[in-house]
């Protein structure tokens, strides 16, 4: 599957330049012009880069930046004004990955932006190599069971993580309640599938921003329930 950018500057000219620089390498690339619009696309989308100006209407890069960090770890590179220092350091500080000063040369940003991509790479082989599950912005420590959104722990129960576990191990396979109650709670166990439906209301009341609008545990109404 092809890498997908976000490109956020109000210099209209910039953006189409790096974006038609980005698809001729094969690359799928989003835009947007202010900070709003920006995190507002970071949040429903997934992303492998994100090339963000400093300066920007309704919400500076270092706001859309820091915010973004509370619910991904996506490789963020922030482009500043050549020169300006603190820029650089306060980008840094909130969290960017690198950055990049104007007026920059499009083969200087490619080759930051493959560089990033394949330190992460690296690092997300390591990571599962130490029983580390990443999906999305969720990322799980198997061998601590321990969830985080973001840079946010989730504290859930044995059952609310083994349900969550099970399920992104095993993305859109929709499991019926009964299974469920087999696979995680055992063959002996007294109860009946209503166990299941509150244990996913629980998961899904932790980990999801709207309930009834699920990001990550979907129903699949009449089957059961499944990761997506």
């Amino acid at each position: 599957m092809s890498k997908r950018a976000l490109v956020v500057d109000d210099e209209k000219l910039i953006v189409k330049g790096i974006r038609f620089s980005l698809e001729q390498d094969g690359m799928r690339v989003d835009c947007a012009y202010d900070g709003e619009e920006a995190l507002s696309l970071a949040r429903e989308n997934e992303y492998d880069i994100i090339l963000l100006d400093v300066m920007l209407p309704k919400l500076t890069g270092f706001e859309v930046c820091q915010q973004i960090r509370e619910f991904s770890n996506v490789p963020i590179i922030m482009l500043t004004a050549k020169g300006d220092d603190m820029d650089k350091i306060l980008g840094l500080e909130y969290g960017a990955d690198d950055y990049v000063t104007k007026p920059f040369n499009i083969l200087e940003v490619k080759a930051r932006i493959k560089a990033i991509m394949r330190r992460t790479i690296r690092q997300e082989k390591e990571q599962e190599n130490q029983g580390i599950i990443r999906s999305k912005d969720i990322r799980i420590d198997c061998e601590g069971r321990r969830v985080y959104i973001g840079e946010k722990e989730i504290n859930l129960t044995t059952k609310e993580f083994e349900v969550l576990e099970l399920l992104i191990l095993n993305p859109n396979k929709v499991y019926s309640r009964e299974n469920l109650l087999k696979i995680i709670w055992g063959n002996d166990y007294p109860g009946d599938v209503r166990t299941v439906d509150v244990h996913i209301r629980r998961l899904r009341e932790k980990v999801e921003i709207n309930p009834s609008e699920p990001k990550y545990v979907h129903t699949k109404w009449g089957v059961g329930y499944y990761y997506a």
